[in-house]
């Protein structure tokens, strides 16, 4: 078995379509405050679960590269960080609130079936007091929103840094 020496050629990376910071200030600052808002109410490792979790179903690599760079800098394991994606077969890595709050965003981030089942949203409410799932509703949704953007607007990932958590 040969060993390489030199590191493969890379893909050239792709070029934001716009940047709509620049372009919609006014609703980029008001998607940062709603982000600020819901967070506030919620415990930051399930915030950051359920953000990397969506922008796994979303596909928005830039979405991942921050959220996963942010959960690590905050202390997250890279072992619960890669088992997200199988999580409903790696259940014994997560709380039962962690469970409750990924159900959740897979069922209002992939709505296939128009809506949320009760079931999932009974376990939800079983972990989580109201003002909590207020909180966790708002953050899926804020997520999935950035999602939207980060597809649409084609965002590279790679060049996001943390800010430090302390």
């Amino acid at each position: 078995m040969s060993q390489r020496t030199t590191a493969p050629e890379r893909n050239v990376e792709h070029p934001a379509r716009l940047e709509l910071a620049e372009l919609a200030p006014e609703a980029y600052k008001a998607m940062i405050a709603l982000d600020g808002a819901a967070r506030r109410g919620l415990d930051p490792v399930v915030a950051e679960l359920v953000k990397i979790r969506a922008s796994q179903l979303n596909h928005c690599a830039f979405c991942l590269d921050m959220h996963t760079k942010d959960a690590l800098a905050a202390g997250e394991s890279v072992e619960r960080i890669i088992q997200l994606s199988a999580w409903e077969e790696s259940r014994h890595f997560y709380s039962a609130k962690e469970v409750a709050a990924l159900e959740l965003t897979e069922a209002m981030t992939v709505l296939t079936d128009g809506f949320v089942p009760d079931d999932v949203y009974a376990r939800a409410a079983a972990e989580f007091d109201e003002t909590e799932l207020a909180h966790l509703i708002v953050a899926i949704t804020v997520i999935n929103a950035w999602n939207r953007f980060g597809v649409t607007s084609r965002l590279a990932p790679g060049h996001y840094t943390p800010a430090r958590h302390g």
